[in-house]
């Protein structure tokens, strides 16, 4: 298998399409079709479907994270002969994926020193904590903030520390909904805010309270807007420490606390931009999640 039929087929999964993967590798559409064609040819199967998005097949997936390693092992090897240091002339691209609380948080800490270094060049998808280290056995990413401290095979895991969750409301909606304190026949009634259709902390808190009735739901899937939709009025929902420092919301019940432990899984590779990017999310978690 050449390397730049990998290339071609790395690009074409991460851009969705034939037409943009041939516009991020500077080709026509054509020659990254024909590079796909051959690279099928030598494995003897089809490695793509072609959809919209072009999806990779089973077999195809089974490809993508050695395709990607050896791709990335090549940029990260031209990078060093081009030039001494961290003065490279060229950047390693490196996709890894974080929840969206992270990101909107701690993991700014370890985007600007990763940008200050100036040789990695970052690409970060948002994900559930719970489900992004699929996306490591996939091979979609090399790296990912996870609550899941086994590791995936061929990965180091690192404990990050956690990220503590507290069920919270403005005033005036405490003042509404909970006039004498929060309980289950309240909770049942009293709207909440939900980051969106994967999100458990709210509906998981009402069920261990015995909460069985479901109570009207405002679905906002970002994490700042999250937050501003609280403060606001909209509903109740778990607020985590970082997102409201000065403690201006109220907290519901002192005991309502959900704590969410994050590792950090990277593929098991000798990687100097990898171990860079790792320094960088180490450094930043340690700074600022819970360390008990």
């Amino acid at each position: 298998m050449d390397l730049d039929q990998l290339r071609a087929f790395v690009a074409v999964v991460d851009h969705g399409t034939f037409e943009a993967a041939a516009r991020a590798l500077h080709l026509t559409p054509s020659a990254v079709s024909q590079r796909i064609k051959v690279l099928e040819t030598s494995a003897g199967t089809v490695l793509l479907q072609r959809t919209k998005p072009v999806q990779p097949t089973a077999r195809g997936t089974a490809l993508l994270r050695s395709a990607r390693q050896l791709a990335h092992l090549a940029d990260e090897t031209a990078q060093l002969l081009r030039a001494d240091g961290a003065l490279a002339s060229g950047r390693v691209r490196i996709p890894i994926v974080v929840n969206a609380d992270s990101i909107a948080t701690w993991f700014a800490d370890a985007l600007a020193v990763v940008a200050t270094a100036g040789d990695v060049e970052l690409e970060v998808r948002r994900d559930d904590e719970h489900v992004s280290a699929d996306l490591l056995r996939s091979g979609e990413v090399m790296g990912a903030v996870t609550t899941e401290p086994v590791p995936v095979q061929g990965c180091a895991v690192r404990r990050l520390g956690t990220l503590t969750y507290r069920a919270k409301a403005s005033r005036s909606f405490s003042r509404r909904w909970f006039p004498d304190g929060p309980d289950p026949d309240r909770l049942a009634l009293a709207p909440i805010v939900q980051f969106d259709r994967k999100d458990r902390m709210q509906s998981g808190l009402l069920e261990r309270l015995g909460v069985t009735q479901a109570p009207p739901q405002t679905f906002v899937p970002d994490s700042a807007q999250f937050v501003g939709a609280v403060r606001r009025g909209v509903g109740w929902g778990m607020v985590p420490d970082l997102q409201d420092p000065r403690g201006t919301l109220v907290t519901l019940d002192p005991g309502w606390v959900t704590p969410v432990t994050l590792h950090w899984q990277v593929w098991r590779v000798a990687s100097r931009a990898l171990d860079a990017v790792t320094a960088a999310v180490v450094g930043a978690a340690t700074s600022q999640l819970d360390q008990v």
